[in-house]
């Protein structure tokens, strides 16, 4: 090959490497350190409950929030509140249907920089078959090989038919659902 052959293909080589998209890095969940919760209006209370049994996977770099991918998998079985008649209620089919539905699913479909070392993460949430968009705004704050994520989302609990036949003045209709997230690289 010659010389004026190498230079070019050296040359197109080089631009393709500084095209290439940054690759998002994969962040394995602490499951000791981090928690998935909600809070719900009961009455004039609030009940805060979480769930026991989550996973999910982060493909995340903060200088290409673009292109990450977050998803998670809930298992609705394991909520709790801590009060023992709501507890009770939460799997049948009025509430969550287990048996119908043992999983609840997120899936990010875009995630952006808002300012500082705030994201957020535009995508679908799925329980009990239906889909509905869901916002989750999240800080991020990263020391070397670990992360901490610190979120919220807001979900009117009717668009999926959970409790469906409780009146919003016993139950409300908005939950927030709450994330408080460790991560490691």
């Amino acid at each position: 090959m010659s010389l004026r052959k190498n230079a070019y293909t050296l040359s197109i080589i080089a631009a393709s490497a500084f095209s290439t998209p940054a690759l998002s890095e994969t962040w394995n969940v602490d499951p000791e350190r981090s928690r998935l919760g909600f809070e719900v209006k009961q009455g004039t209370d609030t009940l805060k409950g979480f769930f026991a049994t989550w996973e999910a996977d982060i493909e995340f770099d903060p200088d290409a929030p673009e292109q990450a991918r977050i998803s998670a998998e809930i298992k609705p079985m394991s909520a709790s509140t801590g009060n023992p008649q709501f507890d009770g209620t939460l799997p049948g089919k009025e509430w969550f249907d287990i048996n119908d539905f043992p999983t609840a699913e997120f899936t990010s479909q875009n995630v952006s920089h808002l300012e500082g070392n705030s994201y957020r993460a535009d995508g679908l949430l799925t329980i009990k078959g239906a889909a509905q968009p869901v916002d989750l705004e999240f800080t991020l704050d990263i020391n070397g090989d670990t992360a901490i994520a610190k979120g919220t989302a807001t979900v009117n609990r009717l668009d999926y038919k959970l409790g469906a036949g409780v009146g919003t003045d016993a139950v409300g209709d908005i939950v927030t659902v709450t994330l408080d997230l460790t991560a490691v690289r």
